[in-house]
């Protein structure tokens, strides 16, 4: 088995993905949740899909995310050899970027595989 390199921990970390738009937020201290139950990324190691169920969660402040482009963002991934949990965190990181929000939360719940369920939860602030 070959082993694990820093190629393959940082691979799609940079990956230049679409943008995601937002709008001006009219209303203060509601939240917003966004299920994503078909997200697919590509395993750097083994290239074999990965598959899962993605969740936003996010208090706007100036801003909300606009729906169709965090859409093809999300399918941006689909093509894209990355760990889940540097996906979960690089989602987590470009919501806060484009929409700047109170705060946010990024759960990503994979699909089983080798019999282990993995759940990653990344939030910002970061505390």
């Amino acid at each position: 088995m070959k082993e694990y390199t820093e190629k393959h921990a940082k691979a799609g970390i940079d990956e230049k993905l679409p943008r995601i738009d937002v709008f001006k937020n009219y209303y203060k201290k509601y939240e917003v949740t966004i299920e994503i139950p078909e997200f697919t990324s590509i395993c750097p190691k083994s290239s074999l899909p990965d598959f899962g169920k993605i969740t936003i969660r996010y208090r706007p402040n100036k801003n909300c995310l606009e729906l169709k482009s965090l859409k093809m963002y999300l399918l941006g991934y689909r093509n894209i050899g990355i760990f889940n949990e540097n996906a979960v965190n690089k989602i987590l990181e470009d919501i806060v970027e484009a929409a700047r929000p109170v705060w946010a939360e990024v759960t990503g719940i994979f699909n089983p595989r080798g019999g282990m369920d993995i759940i990653i939860m990344a939030r910002y602030p970061r505390r």
